[in-house]
């Protein structure tokens, strides 16, 4: 048989479980408050973070105008801005070696025209070209030599995104038949540098900016390469190719990052002081980056020919 039931009245099971060993109830309570006012931040944070996606207008239109107030950098930066005399690449080169370059060409701002491989140039279509600006660097020892690009678009945010998310998902910035092309200035180190030179390159589509920041790196010598290899591919270790031997996946991936690096900065000093600088009667007289310098110092003349003018 079995024994029978205890007598007495029930006892009610504990809301929470007993304190371990050497806690009291009252830290399991203040334990307890805690986790509960962590997850009502993360909530508020959640709420805050989904204003673009539960259809908060005001949030909307900031971020709108934060967008296209990019779309005029191009003109409205000193080209010392967007493109300084000198990068410094701390940690920069294989092995986190630090990196130094120095600007030796800035081209004339222009379209889009001739600046990407023809499948490169394809892909770009759906988001637009509306204006190109570029500079070529060199390194240190002036042995490699590095065009970056800033490609300003038409599109809007989703159009950006979209982009993004084909360039992830299909490995388009990895394809060496979807390359941008060297800007080659004569009369500097980079004068041989053209397509048969590139040895490195990435293509970052930016998704909160209507941009395309590129990157091109090669030889200085004019040396051709055989086996281009994307950044992203030369950067990781044990690999044998020219450009991973050489160096030039981090040259390119470093130049591109920190000029994407200005470019942000740059329009948010701009944006900041737009009402201090029409205060006092308009903005200054610094050289824009869509002017032509190949003396290495940037500036240069704002009457340079460009035929897409």
């Amino acid at each position: 048989m079995p024994p029978p039931a205890p007598r007495g009245p029930a006892r009610l099971r504990p809301l929470l479980p007993a304190a371990p060993f050497g806690y009291s109830s009252l830290t399991v309570r203040s334990l307890v408050v805690a986790v509960c006012l962590v997850l009502g931040v993360g909530l508020l944070g959640g709420a805050a973070a989904g204003t673009l996606l539960s259809g908060d207008e005001a949030g909307r239109h900031s971020v709108a105008a934060g967008f296209d107030g990019a779309r005029a950098a191009w003109h409205e930066i000193p080209v010392d801005d967007l493109f300084p005399r000198t990068l410094d690449g701390k940690g920069a080169g294989p092995g986190g070696a630090d990196r130094r370059w120095t600007r030796v060409a800035v081209a004339p701002d222009s379209g889009c025209a001739h600046a990407f491989d023809p499948l490169l140039a394809k892909a770009l279509t759906p988001v637009g070209c509306a204006r190109l600006v570029r500079a070529t660097y060199a390194d240190e020892t002036s042995s490699s030599v590095t065009t970056v690009g800033l490609m300003f678009t038409k599109a809007d945010p989703a159009a950006m995104r979209d982009l993004r998310q084909r360039f992830a998902a299909q490995n388009l910035g990895r394809r060496t038949d979807l390359m941008p092309r060297p800007y080659a200035a004569r009369g500097t180190v980079a004068a041989d540098f053209g397509d048969a030179q590139r040895a490195s390159w990435t293509v970052h589509v930016l998704r909160d900016a209507p941009v395309v920041v590129y990157s091109v790196s090669g030889f200085a010598d004019g040396r051709v390469v055989t086996d281009p290899q994307s950044a992203n591919d030369a950067t990781r270790r044990a690999e044998t190719s020219a450009a991973a031997q050489a160096g030039l996946g981090h040259e390119a991936q470093g130049i591109a990052d920190r000029i994407e690096r200005r470019l942000r900065e740059a329009t948010v000093r701009r944006d900041s002081g737009d009402a201090d600088t029409a205060a006092k009667g308009g903005r200054g007289t610094g050289d824009r980056a869509g002017t032509e310098s190949a003396d290495g110092h940037g500036g240069g003349d704002e009457s340079a020919e460009d035929g897409s003018r």
